[in-house]
């Protein structure tokens, strides 16, 4: 159930089988010289939307803007403000509920730690203004990560590299391309520093040389049957 694709009657019946809402949220950044600047984004909608084949929820249209610092200053990347995307994320939940949603999975494609952390304030924000509603927050890189474990080589994978690389290959092999870099950023212990962009040229961590559509297939499989089960958990288990 798209939201996007339905109409008023088609929700009405949805709301039928279903009270649970995934919201994707992504980012618009960089993800080296190979992917695609909407990786999060389209990582995070198309796993949302694959789960929701499976059981009923309605997949909220993605975000594809998000709160991003580390990349701030890499070519393509745009962002929005902590207070930005909190308020735009309440009111979508907020509005989301009025509409008979109760169960509300908020699934986000980027993993800075400052979005994760954005949408858990958020969450609890809302859980304590609306007592009849269930929250999760999760990034999909947290959804599986020990079956990930069984199928990655790089032990120290974390942007635009096997992982992430081997996803889109999976999902949109047209869109990326054949320079595939291995990279580790080399920032200064507990220094803040500006020209982040000087210390991480080439906007990869980690070895996308590894990645590979059968990796990638194998990836996204644990995450859609992750997030199954942590929408089972939402409805049945939460207090």
């Amino acid at each position: 159930m798209i939201l996007e694709q339905i109409s008023m009657a088609d929700f009405v019946e949805g709301l039928k089988k279903t009270r649970t809402v995934v919201i994707p949220c992504g980012a618009l950044e960089e993800h080296g010289p190979h992917l695609p600047l909407g990786t999060d984004t389209i990582h995070a909608y198309e796993v949302c939307r694959e789960a929701a084949g499976r059981r009923p929820m309605f997949v909220a249209p993605y975000l594809c803007y998000g709160v991003i610092r580390s990349t701030r200053n890499h070519p393509g990347t745009v962002g929005i403000r902590p207070a930005t995307f909190r308020a735009l994320v309440s009111d979508l939940v907020s509005d989301l509920r009025r509409q008979g949603l109760r169960h509300f999975l908020i699934v986000s494609g980027h993993a800075s730690g400052l979005q994760i952390a954005s949408l858990t304030e958020v969450g609890e924000e809302l859980l304590n203004t609306f007592p009849d509603i269930r929250m999760a927050v999760v990034s999909v890189l947290d959804l599986a990560p020990d079956a990930w474990r069984e199928v990655t080589e790089c032990r120290d994978d974390s942007h635009a590299g096997e992982v992430e690389t081997s996803v889109m290959l999976h999902l949109r092999p047209e869109w990326v391309g054949k320079d595939r870099p291995r990279e580790w950023p080399r920032f200064p212990k507990h220094l803040l520093v500006r020209d982040k962009l000087r210390h991480w040229p080439g906007g990869v961590w980690g070895d996308a040389t590894l990645a590979s559509p059968d990796k990638g297939k194998m990836l996204f499989e644990f995450s859609v049957a992750a997030l199954v089960s942590l929408a089972e958990e939402l409805e049945s288990a939460y207090a």
